[in-house]
């Protein structure tokens, strides 16, 4: 934890540009947040420029303000006789990264980051399990918030980085010796991991997502890859599926920067390999190879994808000095990630509710693709779209639906701002005519509910884990795995 006496400027790694040296009290992003002494960072946004907000922060007493010759621009008039000390930075948001570090000071003593389009949770969390199963005290770090022997809100599944560094910090301090996090594309974008100490990175696969904020594949794949392009030392270590060739070039740049790789997946020649897999309605036997030796485990996970996640999540682990076979040990006691292929209701007639995160095309699909397996009927689709995002992806979501998918309802997810019948009908153009549109989400969800026979499955994608549905600015209580709890205790008559 940093000294509540503060710090020097220059202990920070910053240096104003007169050569002042104030005593800084605290950092914030906010410019609500700040108090007398404290640094604030007006940083370059997507929609606002930070700078903007400079001259309310030196009204709130900011010792110091970090900003881009932009941001010193747009407050020069309030800047100039302020006594202030300015820090110009070419690249604020990484001299911020870098100061919350040095600010803050300690970290778990382990720290691993998963990037990739889907999975990240799983293998974050999967990661955690082991070593809480192995006797460490572990925590992961993302989209479900801060779990394990040390738990927080987040806002954002890879936090600013004042908040990832004092998150870190407390877990420390609480006695937390390893942590887990997911890597989002925009927070490697924004260096937020940048003055984190990872010592191995994960990446798990590449599809289509966030892409109305990166310009095109290219971008968003060269986001993924900062994480072993910059974040990581040379001599850390990194665990890649390399099913794909998005996965391989995100090897090859690993080695290239000096990174001890372990590689997983289905292909001949991985470190970590999946010779088969069975399965039944309540989880799987997984077959693989570990380094040359072959295992058969059972795991209580729904959906093929999961051996993937598992594989990863063991790679780590033995990656930073865990016994490989305390490791394997340990995956048959592997529990469900909340909202990831979760079994939220059972009808009496035998028939299975799962709610997912799926919400983006390649996720659905291997999401679907995964159940199939598992069910001897049909499959049922719950899907939608978010409002504000990606508007590409939408009829991609349906397509997915239509073709892995025996029934469709399409519904509404988080329209946020939008028109909601807008985005649905862009679904509606890949899941086809045979598709039911009902925009009521819970309404959408008891009618997938009755119409489940003997042997089928309902997939209720999108939210996952979420309690809350955006619409407009507002956020109104909504939970899947809730709703499909009533719906089935409506219909069965159990209430």
């Amino acid at each position: 934890m940093a000294d509540k006496t503060g710090k020097k400027l220059s202990l920070l790694g910053l240096r104003a540009a007169d050569g002042r040296d104030p005593q800084i009290a605290g950092l914030a992003v906010d410019s609500r947040q700040v108090r007398e002494g404290y640094l604030f960072a007006a940083l370059p946004g997507s929609e606002v420029h930070g700078g903007e907000f400079i001259t309310y922060a030196l009204r709130q007493g900011a010792a110091a303000v970090l900003t881009d010759r932009q941001g010193a621009a747009m407050a020069a008039d309030a800047l100039a006789g302020s006594g202030v000390a300015l820090v110009v930075a070419q690249d604020p948001r990484a001299a911020l990264a870098g100061a919350a570090a040095l600010w803050f000071e300690s970290q778990p003593e382990t720290v691993v980051a998963v990037t990739g389009t889907s999975g990240k949770t799983s293998v974050a969390n999967f990661t955690r399990q082991i070593w809480q199963a192995l006797g460490l005290r572990a925590i992961s770090l993302g989209t479900m918030g801060v779990e394990g022997d040390y738990s927080a809100r987040l806002a954002h599944t890879t936090p600013e980085p004042i908040t990832l560094h004092r998150v870190l910090s407390e877990a420390a301090f609480a006695g937390v010796t390893h942590a887990a996090m997911e890597a989002s594309s925009h927070g490697l974008d924004q260096r937020r991991l940048d003055g984190v100490r990872v010592a191995a990175g994960a990446f798990t696969n590449f599809s289509q997502d966030h892409l109305d904020y990166h310009q095109d594949f290219d971008s968003y794949f060269a986001a993924k890859a900062l994480l072993f392009d910059r974040i990581l030392e040379p001599g850390a270590a990194a665990v890649i599926c390399t099913d794909d060739e998005r996965g391989r070039q995100a090897a090859g740049i690993a080695q290239a920067r000096g990174l001890a790789v372990t590689t997983y997946g289905r292909g001949e020649g991985c470190d970590l390999r999946i010779l088969g897999q069975r399965y039944d309605a309540t989880g799987q036997e997984l077959r693989f190879s570990a380094h040359g030796r072959t295992h058969l485990i059972r795991l209580n996970l729904i959906g093929g994808f999961q051996a993937e996640n598992v594989l990863c999540a063991a790679g780590l682990c033995m990656a930073t000095g865990a016994d490989p076979g305390a490791v394997i040990a340990a995956l048959p006691g592997l529990e469900t990630v909340r909202g990831r292929m979760q079994l939220a209701a059972r009808r009496t007639n035998g028939a299975a509710v799962f709610v997912d995160y799926a919400h983006k095309p390649g996720a659905v699909i291997a999401a679907l693709q995964s159940l199939r397996p598992h069910v001897m009927g049909r499959i049922v689709a719950v899907i939608g779209a978010g409002g504000d995002r990606d508007r590409a992806k939408r009829p991609l979501m349906g397509a997915a639906a239509r073709e892995y998918a025996d029934v469709v309802f399409v519904t509404d997810d988080n329209p946020r701002s939008e028109d909601p019948s807008a985005i649905r009908a862009a679904v509606l153009q890949g899941a086809g005519p045979d598709a039911t549109e009902v925009g009521d989400r819970a309404e959408a969800i008891l009618r997938a509910v009755d119409v489940l026979e003997p042997g089928d499955a309902l997939l209720i994608a999108g939210k996952g884990h979420e309690t809350g549905q955006i619409i407009g600015s507002d956020v109104f209580p909504f939970d899947d795995a809730e709703q499909a709890s009533v719906a089935v205790a409506a219909l069965d008559g159990m209430i």
